[in-house]
């Protein structure tokens, strides 16, 4: 598998709806903090709401979200355990559709529970977290794009 024109990866998940818990900052943000950690290999940024918004209980300045960029080795080492260990691991997988891909040339694959990941003991982990990744290609057309991600070994569905 080659990483050749992938310019980054972002890793990232949502923690704006636990923050209504009474142990958001004691138990579920450093728990976060350090599965995210764990699975990247590299501490994440914390982002904060930009404004406020009245109807989901945020105000400008919460903490909404835990993202990573990966570049360089890191982000060839994550894509490897990501297509070769944590996707197989994935219940029912079949494939990612290629209607993931933006017309950018960037797909974004979205897990539900980041246990899949084997840096992550899913006995330790009190709370369910799910991730966003997006592999960010130099490609910006979506059909080179398909075939950009299927030479780097990503397991992309075929059209029926």
């Amino acid at each position: 598998m080659r990483g050749k024109d992938l310019i980054k990866i972002v890793v990232a998940t949502g923690v704006g709806s636990q923050r209504a818990h009474s142990q958001f900052d004691t138990s579920f943000l450093p728990e976060a903090i350090k599965g995210l950690a764990a699975i990247t290999g590299q501490k994440p940024s914390q982002c904060q709401a930009k404004k406020s918004i009245a109807s989901f209980k945020i105000r400008a300045g919460n903490l909404v979200g835990l993202k990573v960029t990966l570049r360089g080795k890191r982000m060839k080492e994550f894509l490897y355990r990501m297509v070769n260990v944590a996707l197989p691991r994935v219940r029912d997988f079949r494939g990612i559709n290629p209607e993931q891909i933006d017309k950018g040339g960037n797909l974004t694959i979205g897990f539900r529970d980041y246990s899949v990941f084997p840096e992550v003991v899913p006995e330790d982990s009190k709370h369910d977290l799910g991730l966003q990744v997006t592999l960010v290609s130099g490609v910006n057309d979506h059909q080179r794009a398909i075939e950009h991600f299927r030479t780097m070994g990503i397991p992309l569905m075929e059209k029926k």
